[in-house]
């Protein structure tokens, strides 16, 4: 049993690991967080010598959970991809099992209408993978129909459907000029919380005040608590419009569901920064 929480990225100027050396952060988020979103393939397939650092930064258990390259997904819709997924597939390669999904974003013009081009996407994909897709048409979340569609197309490929849940964010008006930007930037969905396979996958938005953003992910609490008595392995990637705070709220996000669930594992302790000096 173990439940994975992480952020949108490793590195940010308001944590304090963004002081040590690029190629050092990685390994320092690893120990305030075991999972992370892979948000920069989503622009250009990285170098395999880059995600070979990768992996010799993190433990065999860390998850990533990689968005494919937006040219898969946005440029060309899931339609005669076959060399861009393989470089893809081949970059990735050395991560072995810390590749813990690959993320299929789709973007909000991706309809019920386009299902059977991600049925035949996903039939060709190699079974030495597992994906999950997140979608952002409203269709899927509004129509019983497109939703039942949906589903089945993904449970037939053993693929999750990732739940991006911005609901709490757009509870209220935005506070901050990091939430404006935010405001118009995130997709308005309704809430989604049905796993389709053993390792359902979460985003949640928060607010960049901390207790509005723990009072909004209670649900969530709830849900993954189910899950883990369910024999599954979730995985949270906690998000702030400023992100500032997000490893803190990851942890503690980890620490309220162990309070419920006592036999789940600790995360490790984070490795400290050593304070700067001049020799």
């Amino acid at each position: 049993m173990r439940l994975h929480v992480g952020c949108a990225m490793w590195s940010h100027r308001l944590w304090p690991g963004h002081r040590l050396p690029s190629a050092e952060r990685l390994r320092h988020y690893g120990s305030w967080c075991d999972a992370v979103e892979g948000n920069t393939t989503f622009y250009a397939t990285p170098a395999r010598d880059t995600v070979e650092s990768w992996a010799a930064q993190t433990e065999p258990g860390f998850r990533f959970v990689l968005k494919l390259p937006k040219v898969i997904t946005h440029e060309r819709r899931l339609t005669d991809v076959g060399e861009p997924l393989r470089a893809f597939l081949d970059a990735i390669e050395p991560l072995g099992p810390r590749a813990h999904a690959l993320w299929i974003q789709l973007p909000g013009s991706f309809g019920p209408a386009d299902v059977a081009t991600l049925t035949r996407f996903l039939a060709q994909l190699p079974r030495s993978h597992r994906y999950a897709v997140e979608v952002r048409h409203p269709a899927f979340f509004t129509d019983d129909r497109a939703t039942r569609l949906l589903e089945a197309t993904l449970t037939a490929a053993s693929a999750e459907w990732i739940p991006f849940d911005t609901t709490a964010f757009f509870a209220s008006p935005p506070t901050s000029d990091a939430e404006r930007d935010a405001w118009t930037k995130k997709p308005r969905v309704p809430l989604r919380s049905l796993a389709l396979t053993d390792r359902p996958i979460v985003r949640y938005l928060g607010r960049d005040d901390s207790t509005r953003t723990v009072e909004g992910w209670r649900r969530w609490v709830d849900v993954t608590v189910a899950w883990l008595r369910e024999g599954r392995s979730p995985t949270m990637f906690v998000h702030t419009p400023d992100n500032a705070e997000a490893p803190v709220l990851a942890r503690r996000f980890h620490d309220e569901v162990r309070t419920r669930v006592p036999e789940l594992d600790a995360l490790p302790e984070p490795i400290p920064v050593e304070p700067l000096t001049l020799f």
